[in-house]
């Protein structure tokens, strides 16, 4: 009897399927129809005998066993990856799918704008960029490579700091000159403060860097969110303090619409890129960080910052 093993294109298919968990957004993902998503899902659960999925009208979710096949498809094409790439006599032209996400005002105004220039010298890369404001799963979200407003904490991951950054309290000229500026950290509690909930930070609560080492505030307001670029508008607007890293504050603070408060305290947030430590050798990743570092170098947040910010450390 015929030995049918798992194709590596139906690998590839299941993964995307379970990553936009769903048959009609996989197959707009692939350019494919549902059909033919369907026909090779059930060719390859056919191929190891497992049930893969639990479908109903509204949700798609991962069986058990789909779940394994899930972890062992991300590993086996991985290796299939590198195989290329170690093979490959174009080790200097990087070609395949790059999966890339970062936060979404840093990815919109920096990371960005590195990964156009990447895609026209490597047009052989296939770039995707997901701009995701919430703590990312790299491996099993199936990225290669996250973009990080300050440092990783997972051990399983590799990451390496491409510039310096820290993150400032400011606020507008109108907010101070209606309730004054906060004479100590301690102040904060007492003035309205625009909260994030934004990646690594703890909502509400604020730890900086001072003269006295590192100290934590807890602070409120009538105003909070999850964007960035949301709170800087509303501090812009005069509603409260903000902490924020000087990268996307700078320009402001230099033409005055926003003023530092206590500029002796400041929260540090390098960025980073983290990735999965298999991938730590792959050219394609090697040579989008050195991209994104580049970039950051050539752009720096401005003259009111310290002057090692954003400037890349190697």
């Amino acid at each position: 009897m015929e030995d049918k093993q798992p194709l590596l294109a139906d690998l590839r298919l299941y993964c995307t399927l379970v990553r936009a968990r769903g048959f009609a957004a996989a197959a707009r993902a692939l350019g494919v129809s549902n059909a033919y998503v369907s026909k090779r899902i059930a060719l390859l659960e056919q191929s190891l005998q497992v049930k893969l999925l639990h479908r109903t009208t509204r949700s798609v979710t991962v069986t058990e066993q789909g779940g394994v096949v899930h972890q062992w498809a991300l590993r086996i094409l991985e290796d299939v990856d590198q195989m290329r790439e170690a093979v490959s006599s174009e080790q200097s032209a990087p070609s395949g799918l790059l999966r890339i996400c970062t936060s979404s005002g840093f990815g919109r105004n920096r990371v960005a704008p590195a990964l156009s220039a990447l895609a026209l010298r490597y047009p052989a890369l296939d770039v995707q960029l997901e701009l995701l404001d919430r703590p990312v799963d790299l491996i099993g979200e199936g990225f290669h490579l996250d973009i990080r407003v300050g440092a990783a904490h997972e051990p399983h991951l590799m990451s390496r700091r491409i510039a310096a950054n820290e993150r400032v309290l400011c606020a507008a000229p109108a907010y101070l000159a209606q309730h004054g500026a906060p004479a100590s950290l301690a102040d904060l509690a007492r003035h309205r403060c625009i909260v994030i909930r934004e990646r690594n930070q703890d909502f509400g609560r604020w730890a900086l860097q001072g003269p006295g080492g590192m100290e934590t505030v807890k602070v409120a307001g009538p105003l909070s969110a999850n964007n960035g670029e949301i709170v800087h508008q509303w501090a812009l607007d005069g509603h409260g303090i903000i902490l924020r890293s000087i990268w996307d504050v700078g320009p402001a603070l230099e033409q005055g619409r926003l003023v530092r408060v206590l500029p002796a305290y400041a929260q540090p947030a390098d960025v980073w890129a983290v990735y999965s430590s298999r991938l730590s050798t792959s050219a394609k990743v090697r040579v989008c960080v050195e991209f994104i570092e580049a970039s950051l170098a050539d752009r720096p947040a401005g003259p009111c910052c310290a002057p090692d910010v954003l400037r890349p450390r190697l």
